[in-house]
């Protein structure tokens, strides 16, 4: 992939607005028709997007927070991690499918096919009579997440011009907010006074009537993305043959690309490794949070659910800074701090194994862990973006959300297996020891910070 742009470059200024820009015409060559939606088609549209992650935030923390107490109901606290590796595993499957789907007609597809699998997903866990059912519903979700997760970047880049996509996606960290504050405590109150099932069900209830929001967008958006030409044509880059894109060049494209994000190459490959970092590193250290302290500190699960709220709180207050670059930083520079913040937080949150060290303590640390994300996330969306053809942008998302996935799902049962090697052995310091481990990814996350910017008219893979 050709790139011009540097990804040095700063990010929108303060007080940028949804909308088409005055005099802005269909298929303006930034990959999005801006003309394609009036002003209020494009905020319903958005509305929708926010709500249905506002969703998926209530349904990752609600199930985070209830997950210690299912866990000993199903008894299967041994496969504790498995039940949040299965879906990033899983989600892959939906991620690899949807890339090439969303450039061949478009998110429309992607989207409702995703919606309906992630909705049964959520009610066969919420109508688990054992563990191994509940895995099951959780691995169709996955797929499910993951299709409409790429549908959702691809939208993005259909509906709105580029110079407006950095706050979309911070809208979408912005999400989170409500979630956050309610999502842990309301879970806890479910779990104690409704059942846990109702966690899933709940959820499920909800999602469609979300989903319905984004129809104007999504009809909008319905067929074939930017051609292979078209693309070229607007990044600058030589055209393809369009008999070897179709046939030879998604699969050696692939593996270039999947080479090239083992060695952190510059410009997109680096993105991806970098997501795939902080990805590991965080979801690694969050699911373990939750069990240490309802398991080892004896807090209750609503209690336990307050660290994932304070988390995601940080998360989405930087995700607002970011969105408005207040920081005047490069896309660079907000991945350096990020990565900085988010391997301090997991340094500090480590000392919740002491005894005599308040909850809050941790807390406040797992704030400045969620901070780093809430800068990060949003940058390698928008790089994505920046760095891909229009007529590779499905793949591109692809790509970053695999990577996301398939570092989660190995963190998750990685830190979980570990935890239980070290922890017959060790004992409560067996946590701060996994804890560890996940700061040095977030370490190597900042290191690599640099190699995602792309001088002007350097080429990457």
């Amino acid at each position: 992939m050709t790139a011009e742009v540097s990804a040095e470059q700063p990010a929108s200024q303060p007080g940028t607005q949804f909308g088409p820009e005055p005099g802005a015409q269909p298929g303006t060559p930034d990959g999005a028709q801006p003309g394609a939606l009036s002003a209020g088609g494009q905020r319903l549209v958005l509305i929708g997007m926010v709500a249905l992650c506002s969703l998926g935030a209530f349904e990752a923390l609600a199930v985070a927070t209830a997950m210690p107490t299912i866990a000993v109901d199903l008894d299967g606290l041994r496969h504790y991690t498995f039940a949040f590796a299965v879906v990033f595993a899983t989600s892959v499957v939906g991620m690899l499918t949807a890339g090439r789907w969303c450039d061949r007609t478009g998110p429309t597809p992607a989207m409702w096919t995703g919606v309906a699998l992630f909705v049964v997903g959520l009610v066969v866990a919420g109508t688990a009579t054992g563990m191994g059912a509940l895995i099951a519903g959780r691995a169709v979700q996955g797929v499910g997440s993951g299709l409409f997760g790429v549908a959702l970047y691809v939208l993005v880049a259909r509906v709105f011009a580029a110079e407006r996509r950095p706050a979309v996606f911070s809208a979408f960290a912005a999400a989170w907010v409500v979630p956050a504050i309610v999502g842990p405590g309301l879970a806890g109150l479910v779990v104690d006074h409704l059942g846990w099932r109702w966690v899933f069900l709940g959820a499920a209830a909800l999602t469609i009537p979300a989903a319905i929001l984004m129809r104007p967008g999504l009809t909008a958006a319905r067929g074939e993305g930017p051609t292979a030409g078209e693309g070229a044509a607007e990044t600058g880059a030589a055209p393809q043959d369009p008999g070897n894109d179709q046939a030879e060049r998604p699969v050696a494209h692939a593996l270039h690309l999947a080479l090239a994000v083992l060695r952190a190459g510059r410009g997109l490959p680096a993105v991806v490794s970098v997501r795939a970092l902080v990805s590991a590193a965080f979801t690694g250290a969050e699911v373990l949070l939750p069990l240490l302290l309802v398991h080892e500190r004896q807090l209750s699960p609503g209690g336990a659910g307050l660290i994932l709220t304070v988390g995601a709180l940080g998360w989405s207050g930087a995700s607002w800074v970011r969105g408005r670059n207040l920081l005047h930083l490069s896309h660079a520079g907000y991945v350096r701090l990020g990565g900085g913040l988010l391997a301090l937080g997991m340094v500090g949150a480590a000392l919740l194994v002491l005894p005599d060290v308040p909850a809050g303590v941790g807390m406040a640390f797992w704030v400045l862990s969620g901070s780093g994300m809430g800068l990060v996330y949003p940058t390698l969306s928008v790089l994505t973006l920046e760095l891909a053809p229009p007529h590779e942008h499905g793949s591109a998302s692809s790509a970053l959300q695999v990577a996301d996935a398939v570092a989660a799902a190995i963190a998750s049962s990685a830190t979980g297996a570990l935890l239980w090697a070290l922890y017959d052995v060790a004992g409560l310091p067996a946590y701060a020891v996994v804890l560890g481990l996940t700061g040095l990814l977030a370490a190597a996350a900042l290191a690599l910070a640099g190699r995602t910017q792309v001088r002007s008219g350097a080429v990457t893979p």
